[in-house]
């Protein structure tokens, strides 16, 4: 790949307190001003190497890495950096708690509202909590926590300790609201079959034309399992709804709406976590924040928050809640996405996706095939399977002229910038206009898909071309990085490859960097897996190492031992490869075809050695 993650990921991180850190203290904001979300984003930047890749560990000092400790050199040695860092995450999570004690999750800046409105938003409305900011809290507040612990184990003095567990406190009740923002905001849209939304959900699976009489059973069939399994969600929004889905002539979606949606009822918990304010979001689902909402549900669910024991008993209690609706979310989307009724192509391959509410964007596509792949994954689906997702994420690089260049009058480079505007609906409630959300954040999202699907797939040659795709997204997303010494390493500036965008950015986006550094660390951990083992390459270094093996007993058989020092030394060099050679030849066939290419090689010297003394006699 040309993505080299290590290298990118450390001239970002210097980047980021080039523009962060001056005078010894903290600049929040950028280009959107502050939020809970941009904030988060800004600190991400950091943190979510720090803790996610081995290499760029900052909590424990004594393994910080001297190119890292170098990128880092602006908050001090190794003892000072994450001390440093602890300062301006307490700083976030003040600055995000209210007077009463209750962590806010207002996105502010990211509102928008159309430009034809000319009413702004009033302060109740920047002021609502969004999905956005509940999912970015819980990877912030799952990093803070261990990121925290882990550093805890290297203080001696008890007020340094306590110091730590009151920030790790703090962290954790933003974690706990933060779940429970997500489960306030979950939500099944249960609709008629004869309704907008249903003639636009039937035409999406319909892919050869059958009569809706016909295809409404097989869509209901299909979607059994997960209807029977929406009566377990019993807490939250979405509960109490199963009855209504038994009538035949209703189907529905599932997912997470904007924000917390209209009506959802308070969660009954132990934790004190402040108010739980009234939502204003309408009950139906977003694909977009849905998706969000799946990522960040699934760093709730890794390996390593279980492994440290980042979660307390009451969050082990709601996490079972998102689970469940993060299993139900994935396999209903994938669904509908994959519906293979009579043969006929996937509604996925149908560009671009459509939302039940008739909008149609290719980036519905891209968040449905993201959501296709995590449900591929838990399934352990074929390669074939995923190579058509990969076919799907490929026409949508071309689509937003990322692998063809733009055209004369060519629009579809919007999608980069200015971005797609989605409509928050509920968001006015007679309190101000109807709010705008943009989504540009395509290339970064589609690198990012590319890379995790390239790392899934077993088949060199279909690995190879995503790897391809993803170095084609790069060098695009390479382009627009804001130009200027101290800004350079930070995103975006896409009027560096679209000629007809005539906006030019002075501060950094934290929304467009943060994804970047989510696309290097998924680079990073493809990079880190074992590389691909192809049969025909493990076959053919097993034939290598069986001749030179053979010819190694011949060699010992015709007394070479016995010709002095130096043979015996070389011949306990072949050997040692050829141990060397069986040992890798699982995992590393090409390794081991090397190898065994080198102990041949060699022993055919010995024997055309041999063949001219024995010509000279």
């Amino acid at each position: 790949m040309r993505v080299q993650p290590r290298q990118q990921l450390l001239e970002i991180w210097q980047a980021v307190l080039d523009y962060s850190f001056r005078d010894g203290r903290w600049h929040w904001g950028g280009r959107d001003g502050r939020n809970s979300i941009s904030d988060a984003e800004q600190l991400l930047c950091i943190l979510g190497p720090a803790t996610t890749i081995r290499a760029f560990t900052l909590d424990q000092p004594d393994r910080v890495e001297d190119d890292v400790l170098d990128a880092m050199r602006a908050l001090g040695g190794r003892l000072d950096i994450p001390i440093t860092l602890l300062r301006v995450v307490e700083e976030y999570l003040t600055t995000y708690t209210d007077a009463t004690g209750t962590p806010t999750f207002a996105a502010e800046g990211y509102f928008r509202v159309a430009e034809t409105q000319e009413e702004k938003p009033s302060p109740e409305q920047l002021a609502q909590p969004v999905v956005d900011s509940f999912a970015i809290s819980l990877s912030l507040s799952l990093a803070i926590i261990g990121f925290a612990r882990q550093f805890r184990s290297n203080l001696k003095r008890r007020s340094a300790r306590a110091d730590i567990d009151k920030l790790e406190a703090m962290a954790s009740k933003r974690l706990t609201a933060a779940m429970i923002g997500l489960l306030r905001s979950f939500t099944v849209d249960i609709f008629e079959v004869d309704s907008r939304e249903g003639r636009a959900l039937v035409r999406t699976v319909n892919q050869r034309g059958l009569a809706t009489r016909r295809i409404v059973p097989l869509i209901q069939e299909s979607l059994q399992e997960i209807r029977a399994s929406l009566r377990d969600v019993t807490m939250g929004s979405g509960a109490g709804l199963a009855d209504d889905l038994d009538h035949p002539d209703r189907l529905f979606e599932c997912g997470w709406s904007w924000g917390v949606v209209r009506d959802a009822p308070a969660i009954v918990t132990s934790e004190k976590v402040g108010d739980q304010p009234a939502g204003f979001a309408e009950p139906a689902p977003y694909i977009y924040f849905t998706a969000l909402a799946l990522d960040a549900i699934e760093t709730l669910l890794s390996p390593r928050t279980r492994q440290l024991g980042l979660l307390n008993e009451e969050q082990l209690r709601l996490s079972q809640g998102l689970q469940l609706r993060w299993d139900l979310t994935q396999s209903y989307w994938s669904t509908i996405a994959t519906a293979n009724i009579g043969g006929a192509r996937w509604p996925l391959e149908d560009i671009p996706w459509q939302r039940i509410t008739e909008n149609e964007s290719e980036y519905y596509s891209l968040h449905v095939s993201s959501i296709v792949v995590q449900d591929l994954v838990r399934k352990r689906a074929r390669d074939v399977d995923l190579d058509r997702v990969g076919l799907v994420l490929e026409e949508l690089a071309n689509r937003s002229r990322i692998t063809r260049r733009v055209y004369a009058g060519d629009k579809s480079y919007q999608v980069h910038a200015p971005g797609f505007p989605i409509e928050l609906g509920g968001s006015d409630a007679d309190i101000g206009p109807a709010l705008t959300w943009y989504l540009s954040d395509f290339a970064p999202l589609l690198l990012k898909r590319t890379i995790s699907l390239a790392g899934l797939l077993g088949d060199p040659d279909l690995r190879g071309r995503m790897l391809e795709l993803a170095d084609e997204i790069w060098g695009q997303l390479d382009s627009r990085r804001l130009p200027g010494e101290r800004r350079r390493g930070l995103w975006d500036q896409p009027s560096l490859v679209f000629e007809d965008y005539d906006v030019r950015y002075d501060a950094p986006s934290w929304y467009h960097t943060k994804r970047v550094v989510d696309c290097l660390v998924t680079a990073a951990e493809v990079l880190s897996s074992p590389p691909l083992r192809s049969t025909r390459l493990t076959d053919h270094a097993g034939d290598l190492l069986s001749e030179a093996d053979h010819l190694y007993d011949q060699e010992l058989l015709q007394g070479s031992p016995n010709g002095g020092q130096a043979m015996r030394t070389e011949l306990q060099e072949l050997q040692s490869r050829l141990q060397r050679a069986r040992s890798v030849l699982d995992e590393k066939p090409g390794t081991a075809a090397a190898l065994a290419s080198d102990v041949l090689l060699r022993l055919d010297r010995f024997a055309a050695a041999r063949s001219d003394l024995d010509g000279e006699s």
